[in-house]
């Protein structure tokens, strides 16, 4: 998938940096990725237990599905018109995939050693961009997806298109960062993406979706979408904050209390997620940072980062998954379908 597609007017997305969001041509994420900031899995860091590659069983709810053969897509829809509609949403077949992706990367991030990680345009300039990601949507996934898989890529582009913002508000906020879970749930149902791909899709492919939003929050200031301010965790992402602090349990020196410490952050942010989003906060917001992010200034004092991890899974259930403002925006088609999840 191009990133030059995915550039603001004039700026690379990453210094020096040109790679895709997914590797085009190869019909899935390899799980090593080599280059800087991917992931690499030479070894174990200090404190943390390597498994044996033949002892490594992937979490309950990772299996891989194959895909499906005679699957009939169909182009993703709203579904959740009033707050009553949040019912069909809580017992929906969507929410259940969402929820499993997110707590099977959980796992997988938990479970392995800790590696590297990697002025105002105005609203013309941000709807142009936009405007030609909507464009060229369908051509980037087609990249990635297999030719007998041909008729999901309608489908599955949606989602790519919904984790970008709005173009009419210039806002981005926890609902298009959902959309991009949904993408990636997608590509994992219909076999784009795989079991032994789970490191690589939070490390290689979600960092490189972060970097590529950051830029646009960079370059045309866009608003936060549904922002709670002070009292929210973060007023554009929530996924990295879970996934980060997955990948720093059991750290043999760096612990909750440290993420608040300028000179721990300014160290060790290239190799944890985590900390990449406090110093691209810092970069953002002016101020004292209890002012500004009370909320995580009060997640510093929690002992120990896999009480942080749980707390944020339930938190982001709470006020992102649950909350009418931001999944009335969430569409369903036939990969994340509004139908309720059947018994058995």
């Amino acid at each position: 998938m191009s990133s030059r597609l995915l550039e603001p007017a004039g700026a690379h997305l990453s210094s020096g940096s040109s790679e895709p969001l997914v590797e085009p041509g190869r019909g899935r994420v390899g799980a090593r990725v080599k280059g800087e900031r991917g992931l690499q899995a030479s070894g174990p860091a200090p404190g943390r237990s390597k498994m044996a590659e033949g002892e490594r069983q992937p979490p309950p709810d990772s299996s891989e599905e194959a895909p499906p053969a005679t699957q009939n897509f169909i182009i993703p829809k709203k579904e959740i018109h009033t707050v009553p509609d949040m019912g069909k949403w809580k017992r929906s077949q969507a929410i259940e995939k969402l929820v499993a992706l997110l707590n099977t990367l959980d796992r997988w991030i938990d479970e392995t050693p800790p590696v590297d990680q990697p002025s105002r345009f105005g609203n013309k300039a941000y709807r142009t961009w936009y405007a030609k990601l909507d464009e060229e949507a369908e051509n980037l996934v087609a990249t990635v997806v297999p030719t007998h898989l041909a008729a999901a890529v309608p489908e599955v582009a949606v989602y790519l298109k919904e984790s970008v913002g709005n173009s009419t508000r210039i806002d981005y906020g926890t609902g298009h960062e959902a959309a991009f879970a949904a993408f990636l749930c997608c590509l994992c149902k219909i076999g784009v993406l795989r079991v032994d791909d789970q490191i690589a899709i939070v490390f290689k492919v979600f960092n490189r979706y972060l970097e590529v939003m950051r830029k646009l929050q960079k370059t045309y200031r866009m608003e936060p979408a549904g922002s709670q301010g002070v009292w929210g965790l973060d007023d554009f992402q929530f996924l990295p904050f879970i996934w980060g602090s997955s990948q720093l349990i059991d750290h043999p020196y760096l612990e909750p209390r440290h993420f608040v410490d300028e000179k721990a952050v300014n160290e060790n942010h290239k190799d944890y997620m985590f900390l990449e989003c406090i110093l691209f906060i810092t970069e953002m917001k002016t101020g004292p940072f209890a002012e500004h992010s009370n909320q995580l200034w009060n997640i510093s004092a929690v002992p120990s980062w896999s009480k942080v991890n749980q707390g944020l899974i339930r938190m982001y259930k709470a006020e992102c998954l649950e909350k009418f403002p931001v999944i009335q925006h969430f569409k369903f088609g036939s990969l994340l379908p509004i139908h309720p999840v059947t018994s058995g």
